[in-house]
């Protein structure tokens, strides 16, 4: 691989792993506030933050979304919610920050849970059809390649 095209694959690798990390904190910043909200305060967040746009158009497809979204917010949804963004954020936090310290055994490690919730988002899918899901998975199989390629050039420069 000639030394452009592995600079431009590292450069991706490099804004990759920094989306994954901001995605990471995100989610722990809502599944924290997950555990604090109850359903009915949520359902007033959401009806207060898409209300003007809703009165402008009914019809808004992701004020709409929010809103029904949060109607069918319950108790049980809210664990689940919680544990799942808490795990996924955690998870993608740790890993992210081995990959920044340089830990060879991450790269494998972050490929293969990646690769997982790749597989958990595509069973979301058979569910839920949401478009999200789709391209949130080709964002991460991006991503899985990248950390490939970039563990790939690790090992070689160190072996």
């Amino acid at each position: 691989m000639n030394k452009k095209k592995r600079k431009l694959l590292h450069k991706g690798f490099e804004i990759g792993i920094l989306l994954k990390f901001i995605d990471g904190i995100l989610e722990l910043i809502g599944g924290l506030s997950l555990v604090w909200l109850n359903p009915q305060t949520l359902q007033k967040f959401v009806w207060t933050i898409t209300r003007h746009e809703l009165s402008e158009d009914p019809n808004d497809l992701i004020a709409g979304f929010l809103l029904r979204s949060a109607q069918h917010f319950s108790v049980s949804s809210k664990l689940f919610g919680a544990v799942y963004l808490l795990l996924h954020g955690f998870i993608k936090v740790g890993l992210v920050l081995s990959i920044w310290r340089r830990k060879l055994w991450s790269y494998p490690a972050a490929i293969a849970f990646f690769f997982l919730f790749v597989v958990y988002q595509m069973y979301r899918y058979t569910h839920s059809r949401s478009a999200w899901l789709i391209l949130l998975s080709a964002l991460d199989v991006i991503v899985i390649f990248l950390t490939w390629a970039e563990y790939r050039n690790l090992k070689q420069k160190a072996g």
